[in-house]
């Protein structure tokens, strides 16, 4: 199966992707920071998407413009126009001509200027002691499979067992707001891209559970 991991320089996606036997690409206008460059497409994303035929997307695109966590900067970038830009191309992501897409956000405005979402998960759901609310809007697809303490059912293997962990830990600050501690200690000049990679359980699931989707359909 050909996978392109849209707006992924980690690989962390691609990467499990090959370690299911399937031509995997990344793809981003940054080198990757993965360790196969021979895996990775730098540069403009829809040109990759329009040279060659694609089985499956898993797209991440760029969230800063469109996250409820900078609602406070939402008036200026309407007026400049920087929000439309990061809807059309949120928008180009899920109407791909691909047959199997996922694109993900973490909790944001196209809830209301697309849809909502087929799902929310966090790290913790997959093994990852991490919370992280993050939103898949799915085509073709079937929402991820996790199963909490009460739960317990095998997600493709024979062997029943509970994929959530603890949350993690977290702050509250003097306003009585709580946020998580890795998310809080994450950011600085380079935080945005820190909190935007992909946790490992996360990643895995979504290699396992949508190859095993697409799959059954063949």
């Amino acid at each position: 199966m050909k996978v392109l991991v849209a707006c992924e320089e980690s690989q962390a996606v691609c990467k499990e992707f090959r370690e299911l036997g399937h031509e995997a690409f990344s793809c981003d206008i940054l080198p990757c920071s993965g360790d196969n460059p021979e895996w990775h497409i730098q540069g403009d994303v829809l040109e990759a998407i329009d040279a060659q035929q694609w089985d499956l997307m898993i797209a991440f695109p760029p969230c800063t413009h469109l996250a409820v966590s900078g609602a406070r900067h939402f008036e200026q970038k309407r007026k400049d126009g920087r929000q439309k830009q990061a809807i059309d191309f949120f928008m180009k992501m899920i109407n791909a001509p691909i047959k199997y897409i996922a694109v993900e956000n973490p909790v944001g405005i196209m809830s209301t200027h697309y849809r909502k979402p087929d799902q929310c998960i966090h790290p913790y759901y997959f093994g990852d002691e991490y919370s992280k609310k993050t939103c898949l809007w799915l085509k073709n697809l079937e929402p991820l499979k996790h199963y909490p303490h009460g739960a317990q059912l095998a997600i493709g293997d024979e062997t029943p067992k509970v994929t959530h962990v603890g949350k993690g830990e977290f702050i509250t600050f003097s306003s009585g707001k709580r946020m998580a501690k890795w998310y809080n200690e994450a950011g600085g000049k380079n935080g945005g891209h820190l909190r935007s990679k992909t946790f490992p359980g996360i990643a895995k699931a979504i290699a396992q559970q949508f190859s095993r989707q697409i799959e059954d359909k063949i």
